[in-house]
């Protein structure tokens, strides 16, 4: 069995206040029986790991670089998320492929280095509104997942979430046949290269403007594992009831 979870992506929110959000949400779910992770700003980590303790609540990063060391200013390594407190990263959301210009071939690599620190890799995959107009979603999702995720991957330190670009803080929703249509493609790619056994282990995340109001729809859909949450995760109050969702579903 897949163990549900819900991830939350505080991007470029939050400051030393905001760790409160996290020990409320620790409180509101302290025997989760999804999994829960917030991946604050990388000024945040150490402390959101403290806050968090041996509780509940797992920390993660945003990004990493592909090296482990080396001279690159205001970069961050996979090596130094995990010795901050991060157990997870998130890599390639559609933020850093568009405003960093970062292509899958990137991504893949920053996977290998995040994998072999030891960190779980949440890689986004997405399409943008022309080409979902184009019909040719699948394509495009088929291309970034084969050259984005690194050989090796397991389900233990493979996830894969699923952001059309034009849902995310949009407001706008696929509708449940779309988001089914890609999750199950993306099931039956991974089995096909890495096995049945690896490939059904994998958690593959839907995000894109989920919420309280439509968590326990998008949940339901097939080959829904949990979700991938930008704003509605900042707050314990909007976070909690897409975790109670998910724990139900």
């Amino acid at each position: 069995m897949r163990r549900k979870l819900a991830a939350g992506n505080w991007k470029m929110n939050g400051t030393t206040d905001a760790l409160q959000e996290i020990a409320a949400l620790g409180r509101a779910h302290p025997e989760a029986a999804a999994e829960v992770l917030i991946c604050p700003p990388a000024t945040l980590i150490a402390p959101a790991a403290r806050t968090a303790g041996d509780g509940p609540i797992g920390i993660g990063g945003q990004d990493c670089h592909d090296e482990a060391e080396g001279a690159h200013t205001g970069d961050i390594s996979a090596g130094m998320l995990a010795d901050a407190g991060a157990r997870a990263v998130i890599l390639g959301h559609s933020e850093r492929r568009a405003a960093h210009h970062e292509r899958s071939e990137d991504v893949r690599a920053k996977a290998r280095a995040a994998q072999a620190a030891g960190l779980m890799t949440i890689i986004c995959l997405g399409e943008s509104q022309l080409q979902r107009e184009a019909t040719n979603t699948l394509d495009i999702i088929g291309a970034q997942l084969s050259l984005s995720v690194p050989d090796g991957s397991t389900g233990e330190n493979l996830v894969v979430a699923y952001e059309p670009i034009w849902a995310i803080g949009s407001g706008m929703t696929p509708t449940p046949d779309q988001i089914g249509e890609v999750h199950d493609f993306m099931r039956a790619r991974l089995e096909r290269r890495f096995g049945a056994g690896v490939g059904r282990s994998v958690r593959l995340l839907y995000g894109g403007s989920v919420k309280g109001e439509n968590a326990g729809e998008i949940f339901a859909i097939s080959n829904v594992d949990g979700a991938l949450v930008g704003g509605a995760s900042l707050t314990a109050g909007a976070f909690s009831p897409i975790i109670s969702a998910l724990e139900t579903a």
